[in-house]
């Protein structure tokens, strides 16, 4: 059903992953964090702020909500290392600008590093050497407890290649390159309530790539910051908003 559908309307859709979107009680706050971590100018929009992408990079965004993180949260973002020391320069900035250091339960081996940002949300810094993550850029990954199902979907949703689908994990990327998004495949926690990040997409036809999306397995759930929040078929919500918005 989802290959077919993705057939039928593979001409008509055309969809930008605007940004990642963070929940956040003060959204100027992380976006301040985020964008002197990886250099980037914040542009203020009327739900939060926006740290835009480019050059393949996905963007940050930053909305205002009184949401409590209970759990680990089902997104998170690898930042990587260019070259030797990179890593342990990148984690000092970090802690200077208001980050601390996370135990997860990784094993005294891995060579990555778990921090928190100042909202709370886990990130880890990538040791150099990484093969996974060359050549993706600064924001090399954003990744993300979920089925090989929802990969598959994102594949077709987004028209991004599969570039990698192994043991239940799968990763897509743009065709031109930037910012991997991977999926870890099960177990995959169960959702307990809404999501405290959520993918933000921007159509040029909306109407057409909200039924697309449909077909393709969402559910619409209804309006949302002036465009359309869907879920996706492992229950994540995401907005999809007109290209003009």
């Amino acid at each position: 059903m989802r290959r077919s559908a993705a057939r039928a309307y593979g001409a008509e859709m055309s969809l930008e992953l605007v940004a990642v979107t963070y929940d956040a009680r003060d959204p100027a706050g992380v976006a301040a964090f985020w964008g002197a971590l990886l250099g980037r100018e914040a542009v203020d929009g009327p739900d939060g702020v926006l740290l835009p992408g480019g050059g393949g990079q996905v963007g940050l965004e930053f909305v205002a909500s009184d949401s409590v993180k209970a759990e680990p949260d089902r997104y998170h973002l690898h930042v990587t290392s260019a070259a030797p020391g990179d890593q342990e320069r990148m984690v000092e900035t970090a802690l200077g600008l208001g980050a601390q250091h996370l135990d997860v339960g990784q094993l005294p081996e891995e060579r990555h590093v778990v921090l928190r940002d100042p909202g709370g949300n886990e990130f880890c810094v990538i040791e150099h050497g990484n093969n996974f993550l060359a050549g993706c850029g600064l924001l090399g990954e954003v990744t993300c407890d979920g089925t090989r199902d929802v990969g598959l979907f994102w594949h077709e949703a987004l028209g991004w290649p599969l570039v990698w689908d192994e043991n239940e994990e799968t990763a897509v990327q743009s065709p031109d390159g930037g910012t991997k998004v991977s999926w870890g495949g099960p177990p995959v926690a169960p959702k307990l309530r809404r999501n405290r990040q959520r993918f933000h997409l921007a159509a040029t036809g909306l109407a057409a790539d909200i039924a697309r999306l449909v077909a393709l397995g969402a559910t619409e759930v209804g309006p949302d910051r002036g465009g359309v929040e869907l879920i996706d078929p492992d229950g994540n919500e995401f907005l999809v908003t007109s290209s003009a918005t």
